[in-house]
């Protein structure tokens, strides 16, 4: 036994330890960590077994491997806990109704016995495709190690098991199961094992084949940020930043210029002309609009307060706007790249024309990819600036 909990505290381990890497790789693959109470499940199956001895060696007819005298209904419970899209533990119940395969009369063989298996699930879907919480089906295959008792004869036995699971989404909450899973106990588990040596071969195990059909349901939250949205947000604190230095050095460079006319003994109005005219240029400077990694959503709200501001004084002044889309030319085809430009740059000009801006003052234009701007992400944008 205490083997098994050193097992079963080194999967833990292992897994917790790759949890931190999640975040490295290629950017399709990069979440946002979740909370420890984030991404748990529960799942419920009916289960069908087949059952086979240590006794009966490994020499059993595929044909009568489903035959009445050695298999079983029953069910399972589990709960379970995805540490990133791909990694996840699961703490498995199955039971209860086996067989002991003495003979072939099922009544005879009839017995009642649990197992508990701590199971390491590696979600190839994710890990290869890419997180995407709309995918129909997620391919998971699992290893696991556990304890089993039959209840009829009052034995125990060790085991460990390999198994797939596919997952079929029916809601955001909700999926449903198909576990194929492969076990293979200690032969003292069916109450009639072989003694000596012989035990410890793997060919003399008592093993179970199962085929569960049932229900996930996930509990809290259960979805994952893609790490990429927050490359957006930081893209839109740099152009912040990038505008806020830029009229500051704008501003520091007119009051040199004002300070240099009053040295010289300018007159007021000459002084004062010049201002306004920095001040609308500063108003009407082109404003970014920044978005996520192959999407057409805008990242962030608060980049329509700036398209609102520019907005206004276009209406004022009577002036057109033009509305640029890009992305980012280092990922993706150029076409596909020049359609998602353009579906930025409309997302933008929808939000401009809710503002209540005349459609023929607006002008929208595709640029497609482009990598005048670093890092990478800022080429994924939308501008927009009077004419």
């Amino acid at each position: 036994m205490r083997k098994l909990f050193v097992i079963m505290a080194f999967m833990g381990a292992s897994m917790v330890s790759m949890a931190q890497e999640s975040t490295i790789g290629d950017e399709k693959h990069k979440v946002i960590t979740n909370s420890f109470w984030s991404n748990w499940f529960v799942q419920v199956n009916a289960v069908g077994t087949s059952f086979w001895g240590s006794q009966e060696n490994s020499a059993v007819k595929f044909s009568k491997l489903f035959k009445g005298y050695r298999t079983n209904m029953g069910f399972s419970l589990a709960l379970g806990k995805w540490f990133t899209p791909g990694l996840g533990l699961r703490t498995k119940f199955n039971g209860v109704w086996g067989r002991s395969v003495i003979s072939e009369d099922k009544t005879m063989n009839a017995c009642r016995y649990w197992t508990l298996q701590e199971q390491a699930l590696f979600n190839l879907s994710n890990m290869f495709m890419g997180y995407n919480e709309q995918r129909l089906w997620n391919f998971i295959p699992y290893i696991g190690a556990g304890v089993g008792r039959n209840m009829t004869y009052n034995t125990y036995g060790m085991g460990l098991s390999i198994g797939l699971l596919n997952t079929f989404r029916l809601s955001q909450k909700v999926a449903l199961n198909l576990d194929i899973n492969y076990g293979a106990y200690e032969p003292t588990l069916d109450g009639c094992g072989l003694k000596g040596s012989d035990r410890h071969t793997w060919k003399n195990k008592d093993r179970m084949v199962s085929v569960e059909v049932g229900l996930t349901y996930r509990l809290g939250k259960s979805t994952w940020k893609p790490a990429v949205a927050q490359d957006a947000q930081d893209a839109l604190a740099q152009g912040e930043l990038d505008a806020l230095n830029g009229m500051l050095a704008d501003a520091q460079a007119e009051n040199d210029r004002l300070n240099e006319l009053l040295a010289n003994h300018q007159s007021a109005p000459s002084v004062q002309q010049p201002q306004q005219t920095v001040d609308s240029q500063l108003v009407t400077a082109p404003v970014s609009v920044f978005f996520n990694l192959n999407q057409a959503t805008i990242a962030s709200q608060r980049e329509l307060q700036n398209v609102a501001d520019l907005v206004a004084v276009a209406k004022e002044h009577h002036a057109k706007l033009v509305v640029t889309g890009y992305a980012d030319s280092q990922t993706g085809r150029a076409e596909h790249n020049r359609q998602l430009s353009q579906q930025r740059a409309d997302a933008v000009a929808a939000e401009i024309l809710k503002m209540g801006f005349s459609k023929e003052q607006l002008e929208v234009v595709a640029a497609g990819g482009v990598d005048t701007l670093s890092p990478t992400v800022n080429n994924r944008r939308v501008t927009v600036e009077m004419k």
